[in-house]
């Protein structure tokens, strides 16, 4: 973060790290910038497409977060991407499952530009990868697990028969990568998974956690449901894309067990639900 800074002339002194997730977040004491880092030079290309993304959404209009153009990015520092962005200044509420759904509605009813191709989405993104560099702590049992259920998955994808045409795509769309600015409109965040597919796949995030997790009320799945037009539960597929989910929220936890005592905990809980199909998912959001 501090040399990304400084081959750009930001000043990173102060910085505040706000988020270690998938990436990290860095919030820059000198200026309303958030400072991103990528976990490796692999994901340079997907930087790339990050930036590209928020440019043409910036030109449509639409409520996205914004990198900061005055800038060359991404830019490669200790052999990791970095991108620079507006920080969003966060309002008195939280976003409504309402709002997703209609953002992912005007989302998905946009037209691509001319010079900007999105990849299909990236269905196991880096599983393998997040499987093989899994921290010491996860057992050669689960990895051998993992792979296994890795293996059926991406049978059942290959079987499934879409309905519906392809479209922008966000590709992680959950109510964390949605936020409320203080002029009380929503912003969409988070463009790593950017791609031109099936719609099914981002409805599949929130359909998953009320269906298998119950995360939302009945309220407030409805809500998401009218607001985008569809329930993808009606979906004949929706078994294999709820399996995919539970999948992708299990590995990505796992990646980061040896931050945390409770973070070790819910990834051993979330694997022995994906070992038993029928068992409750008694998960915590994370």
């Amino acid at each position: 973060m501090i040399a990304a800074c400084r081959s750009v002339g930001l000043d990173p002194c102060g910085a505040e790290l706000i988020r270690f997730g998938e990436n990290a977040l860095f919030r820059l004491a000198s200026a309303p910038v958030i400072v991103r880092v990528a976990r490796s030079s692999e994901y340079l290309s997907s930087a790339r497409k990050e930036v590209a993304v928020s440019r043409w959404l910036a030109q449509e209009g639409f409520p996205a977060a914004r990198v900061v153009d005055d800038l060359e990015q991404p830019v490669l520092a200790g052999g990791r991407p970095v991108t620079f962005w507006h920080l969003i200044n966060e309002g008195d509420r939280k976003p409504t499952y309402g709002e997703l759904g209609a953002v992912l509605r005007d989302l998905h009813s946009l037209t691509l530009p001319p010079g900007l191709e999105l990849p299909p989405y990236d269905v196991f993104g880096r599983s393998d990868l997040r499987i093989d560099r899994a921290p010491d702590g996860v057992s050669d049992e689960d990895r051998q697990f993992l792979r296994r259920r890795l293996h059926e998955l991406r049978a059942e994808v290959a079987n499934l028969r879409f309905d519906s045409l392809k479209d922008p795509l966000h590709g992680d769309a959950h109510m964390q990568n949605l936020m409320t600015n203080d002029q009380g409109h929503v912003v969409l965040i988070d463009f790593e998974g950017f791609g031109f597919d099936h719609p099914e796949w981002d409805l599949m995030v929130t359909a998953t956690e009320h269906h298998s997790l119950g995360w939302q009320t009945k309220e407030q799945y409805a809500d998401f449901v009218t607001a985008y037009g569809r329930d993808l539960r009606d979906w004949t597929g929706f078994t294999t894309l709820r399996g995919v989910q539970e999948f992708h929220m299990t590995t990505w936890l796992m990646q980061n067990t040896s931050e945390g005592k409770n973070i070790a905990e819910e990834y051993v809980r979330r694997l022995a639900s994906l070992r038993d199909d029928d068992a409750p998912r008694n998960w915590r959001p994370w």
